[in-house]
């Protein structure tokens, strides 16, 4: 009887509420699918193909989750999606494990947990593969680490500190600004005395050795990654004001939610989560470094949210203790509490995953005026652009094998074709094969290092492209077609030119065409 009692609690427990939500989580985002690949997607594949040590605009852990993900599962999209609907589920898990090193009991794991399974950014991120698929995990498991040395006071977990940081450099170089906001946070708290014992710093050379083959190809290819945050400040991306960030917060991180994580900064600021202080003074910090930047896109500070929304969820359900304690019954408050969290995802879940068809999608945001905020100076679509980026490749790659196959088959063996963008190159390496299509050439970003192969200029595919530039260029231009799609953004409804005999042969003007 104790027994069959003590398994039926296990099933009830935190631990298993939050495993329920996380599996949840992952079903949903399985069930429902994208639109079709996202540009990003199509580019990271190609990225698998060429692995390296590094790339112009990324480091080199997406690549190879692409490269894992295309052996294990092949290149569809349910395949291709099962990496970062994991990431989701284990975001929600992190959320709860936090909850538990804080002293919360069930409610908060399942607050905690639900806030953030109902993320918009969360929900969005997780239903593609990209390196913001994996930020979440990786600056929570850093500030978790920092949480279990402050409750063990297991200094040697800084090696685990530093080897997950080191990872994260390899994902995406924003980890640096929350590593750093986090180590202000450990100054600014009695947990300085770390800095005085050898373990955090023979973590921080783990850190490094990890990311130094990344640094290596990064000085050996000129920082170009540098060069093109340059180009974005110039006016790729817009330039967010102080309060026009503050408002992305609120909106990617569901509204609904505000109060939750509002409360877990102040939680870190009262006696009961004073021991862990740190926490609160490094999001501070991060949200400072963010404010200040120019070019700072709205999402770059979400990663940092599962740990409000864990001290959030402790706060809230400490209170409701605490006036019940006193006689007063608010116990209400509870489901009252999650149930405006979910009815706040549940309305912001059509902006975050494609679960309408794109008309109604349209309508939905016209109808809620809810169209999530922009991050680039281009004229939008319809649809917002992360879902405007799902459409067009197949019938742009339609396009150009109809084509290239009305070619004679002796000008096909020579004709190149050459794309403006990656998502276009990454859409004819990927879809192109059914229809007989050459890999493609282009002079965007990591295009350009993979350069013109044995390609001469006599022939080639120009998806787009400046017609002047062409003409002076090559000896003939002549038109081969026209992209269009409703649903694409704009900039990707072009012509397809068809360029004939290349002034200078395509290697040596090469240099020329490197764009960021």
């Amino acid at each position: 009887m104790t027994n069959g009692k003590t398994v039926s609690n296990t099933w009830k427990s935190g631990v298993a509420v939050v495993f329920y939500i996380a599996v949840l989580k992952f079903a949903m985002h399985m069930l429902v699918q994208n639109y079709g690949y996202f540009r990003d997607e199509l580019y990271f594949l190609a990225c698998g193909d060429h692995l390296a040590w590094g790339y112009m605009d990324q480091p080199p852990l997406v690549a190879l989750m692409a490269k894992i993900s295309s052996l294990l599962f092949g290149t569809s999209l349910a395949g291709l999606h099962i990496i970062p609907a994991l990431a989701g589920a284990v975001q929600v898990v992190l959320a709860g494990m936090l909850v538990r090193e804080f002293g919360g009991k069930l409610f908060a794991q399942a607050t905690a947990a639900i806030a953030t399974a109902l993320v918009p950014i969360y929900m969005a991120t997780a239903g593609y593969l990209s390196m913001n698929c994996l930020e979440p995990v990786l600056w929570t498991l850093l500030a978790y680490i920092i949480v279990r040395i402050i409750n063990t006071g297991n200094q040697r977990l800084w090696l685990w500190f530093g080897f997950t940081a080191g990872v994260g450099m390899e994902n995406k170089y924003g980890i640096a600004f929350f590593a750093f906001a986090l180590i202000v946070g450990i100054l600014l708290t009695p947990e300085r005395k770390a800095f005085f014992k050898p373990w955090i710093w023979i973590g921080s050379v783990i850190a490094f050795l990890i990311f130094l083959p990344n640094l290596i190809w990064l000085y050996n290819n000129g920082f170009p990654f540098i060069q093109i945050q340059k180009h974005f400040l110039l006016g790729k991306n817009i330039i967010l004001s102080p309060v026009d960030f503050l408002k992305g917060q609120v909106f990617l991180m569901n509204p609904a939610s505000c109060p939750l994580w509002l409360g877990g900064i102040y939680f870190y600021f009262t006696k009961a989560g004073k021991q862990w202080r740190a926490l609160g003074w490094a999001f501070l910090t991060a949200l400072l470094l963010f404010l200040v930047q120019k070019g700072t896109k709205v999402y770059f500070l979400a990663p940092a949210y599962i740990m409000l929304f864990a001290s959030g969820a402790v706060l809230f359900d400490n209170f409701i203790a605490g006036c019940e304690a006193k006689g007063k019954n608010l116990n209400w408050l509870r489901p009252a509490g999650i149930g405006v969290v979910i009815a706040g995802g549940i309305i912001l879940a059509p902006l975050s995953i494609c679960i309408l068809p794109p008309q109604q999608f349209i309508s939905y945001m016209n109808t809620f005026r809810l169209r999530p905020p922009a991050t680039e100076n281009h004229e939008q679509s319809p649809l917002p652009q992360m879902y405007a980026d799902m459409f067009g490749w197949e019938e742009m790659t339609g396009k150009v094998a109809a084509y290239y196959n009305s070619l004679p088959a002796d000008e096909r063996a020579k004709t190149a074709i050459f794309c403006g963008n990656y998502g276009e190159c990454g859409a004819i390496d990927l879809l192109g094969g059914k229809y007989g299509l050459p890999k493609s050439i282009g002079g965007h970003m990591n295009y350009w290092i993979w350069g013109p192969r044995d390609y001469t200029g006599e022939s080639i595919i120009v998806v787009g492209g400046d017609i002047d530039k062409m003409k002076s260029q090559f000896r003939s231009v002549t038109k081969a077609g026209d992209i269009y799609h409703p649903y694409a953004m704009p900039y990707e409804n072009k012509p397809i030119w068809h360029c004939r005999g290349a002034i200078r042969n395509l290697q040596s003007m090469w240099s020329e065409l490197k764009s960021y």
